[in-house]
């Protein structure tokens, strides 16, 4: 692919940081580009979700499809540009499926391809009915979690289970922020083909 010498010099930077991302699987090159672009587009997510929880999930899933998409950019306009326009096609998404929720049992989270996954979070009141079939997702969502890879299981179990905020994990794990987010993606990818194959069951 072909630098398009029309571009600025800071998005030659960022498609040469691409081609390295894409091409040699550079994890270096994939950190660098979330580290300049990770607060624009969380302060853009959070003026149009006005929920600083799901601006930062939709920032973590604006660079995930970015990045599972290299392939298809292409430098006629800067990546900045493509990126901003994933992450915000996405937002629209969330908030037309009208996914503002709040954390329950019931939350549900979008996994990009028009499906979604439940996730267990806190208790409530219930009664014994409802009681016995919280602890059966509960059951199955720790066998599900339980598939994952250790580290990856140690993130959700931060995240989903007791409720960490993102710099908390990083704080608790001893990994940068932007590796946090990078893998909580990652998981979640797990997570959702997991829960694909448990469908009915949750």
């Amino acid at each position: 692919m072909e630098l398009n010498s029309n571009l600025s010099p800071k998005a030659q930077i960022d498609f040469v940081l691409v081609c390295r991302a894409r091409d040699k699987k550079d994890e270096k090159a994939y950190a660098e580009l979330m580290t300049k672009y990770r607060d624009s587009i969380y302060y853009m997510m959070f003026k149009m979700v006005k929920n600083s929880d799901d601006a930062d999930d939709l920032t973590i899933e604006a660079f995930g499809k970015a990045f599972n998409r290299l392939h298809q950019y292409t430098p006629q306009y800067a990546f900045s540009t493509w990126l901003f326009r994933i992450a915000t096609n996405n937002c629209i998404d969330f908030i037309r499926k009208k996914k503002m929720v709040t954390l329950s049992i019931d939350r549900t989270m979008d996994d990009g391809e028009g499906g979604e996954m439940t996730m267990n979070i806190r208790a409530t009141t219930l009664n014994p009915e409802e009681r016995f079939i919280r602890k059966q997702k509960i059951r199955i969502m720790r066998e599900i979690v339980d598939q994952l890879k250790p580290r990856y299981r140690e993130l959700v179990v931060l995240r989903y289970f007791r409720e960490y905020s993102y710099e908390e994990i990083a704080q608790e794990t001893d990994l940068p922020l932007g590796t946090v987010k990078a893998q909580l993606f990652r998981a979640r990818e797990q997570l959702y083909e997991l829960m694909q194959k448990r469908k009915g069951k949750i």
